[in-house]
């Protein structure tokens, strides 16, 4: 029996983890499998685009043909009237007229710009052209950005839990140090004496057992003897025939017998696993100081390898990039070379963003206990004080 139950056990076990990990894996399998769709989309629409040569694109063109020969012709002109025009013309340029839609709109390159839609980054190197990608973009940010969230939120309930439990033991450790270094022998001693002295005082009271319990009732005492063993006879075999037979056997007989009762207790908690997304998150009290430094020891750690394939990055550069991208700012005036080497961090991405939201709702509550206490300190201030009237 013992070597075909820890088989069983090991079974229930595995189930236990996997519909615990099942709702947590279901929100990101969600957001790669809509990505990977996204990139598809998007690469077929804006790659395959035919470059239409306006006539904006000619007059570019001609222009600069003109200056480059009065360039050639006039070698004495001023150089810096020289720049000017070729500052004007070159801000009429379009990107589109000099770029190959295939080139950007590869997968891993609309792959990049599907994790900035949903992701609220939007640097805007990538953009739609074509008017059905235009509408497309507005429709996949609909939907992905809820999604993202969604996933932000499953996240950060994990996240809080490991941060909340780390705090915690921290704290739990570090007064043990200061009770440590506090206590001194003498005063350890003496509260062993109180300890044991209290423990001394203490009285324990044994529970009663069946019989005496019976025999203090009224209506047992009256009956005579012999109806009165046999009552008492009766109770003990009803008080044991509940305890060798417990809830948990029937109902493992009726699992047994029926094994959709099982399922539908297995979906009931994963339901209930659906339900408590976002609890923890709201119950993570740490310091702020704590999440500015996560985030800055995070950051830099990004910061450190990002310049291993972006060679025009230093770690300045880099650092500033990770938090524009983390705080969903995204300006757009860092461009990576390699831009699918970066799309191996969107895990990280994910838990940086995560962090950052942390961070900015503690910072949120912190700022609305501040203006509370200002708000009552100026309200009791501004109260008139009680004029006593003589009688």
């Amino acid at each position: 029996m013992a070597s075909t139950s820890q088989p069983l056990r090991g079974k229930r076990a595995c189930k236990k983890i996997f519909w615990a990990v099942f709702p947590h894996a279901c929100f990101i399998l969600s957001l790669v499998i809509y990505a990977f769709l996204g990139a598809l989309m998007f690469s077929h629409i804006e790659g395959n685009r035919k470059v239409n040569l306006s006539e904006e694109y000619r007059k570019f063109l001609q222009n600069l043909w003109y200056i480059s020969r009065n360039l050639s012709d006039n070698m004495t002109e001023n150089e810096e009237v020289f720049r000017e025009k070729i500052h004007v013309l070159l801000n009429t340029a379009e990107r589109d007229w000099f770029v190959n839609p295939k080139d950007i709109w590869t997968f891993f390159g609309s792959l990049f710009f599907c994790c900035t839609v949903f992701t609220t980054v939007g640097y805007g190197n990538t953009y739609p052209v074509t008017r059905i990608g235009k509408y497309l973009c507005m429709l996949y940010a609909l939907f992905g950005i809820p999604l993202m969230f969604l996933v932000l939120t499953d996240m950060g309930d994990i996240l809080a839990t490991v941060l909340s439990k780390s705090y915690n033991e921290f704290r739990k450790l570090q007064s043990k140090l200061l009770a440590s270094k506090l206590c001194s022998g003498f005063a350890c001693n003496k509260g062993d004496e109180l300890k044991s002295n209290a423990q001394s005082k203490v009285v324990i009271n044994e529970p009663l057992t069946i019989m005496e319990v019976l025999k203090s009732q009224a209506g047992v005492k009256r009956k005579p003897v012999k109806y009165r063993n046999a009552e008492i006879f009766e109770m003990l075999i009803a008080r044991e025939s509940e305890h060798i037979k417990p809830a948990r056997n029937k109902s493992i007989e009726r699992w047994s017998s029926c094994p959709e009762l099982t399922r539908e207790k297995t979906m009931s908690r994963v339901i209930k696993n659906f339900d408590k997304i976002g609890k923890q998150l709201e119950k993570l009290d740490v310091p702020i100081v704590l999440m500015v430094l996560v985030i800055f020891v995070y950051i830099s750690c990004a910061a450190a390898i990002l310049p291993n394939w972006e060679t025009r990055l230093d770690f300045q550069e880099a650092f500033y990039f990770c938090f524009i991208t983390l705080t969903t700012i995204g300006f757009g005036d860092t461009q990576l070379e390699h831009p699918k080497f970066f799309l191996f961090f969107s895990l990280y991405i994910i838990i940086g963003m995560e962090i950052v939201f942390i961070a900015f709702k503690l910072g949120q509550e912190r700022l609305i206990a501040l203006y509370k206490k200002v708000i009552s300190f100026c309200g009791e201030k501004k109260m008139p004080s009680k004029k006593v009237y003589p009688k």
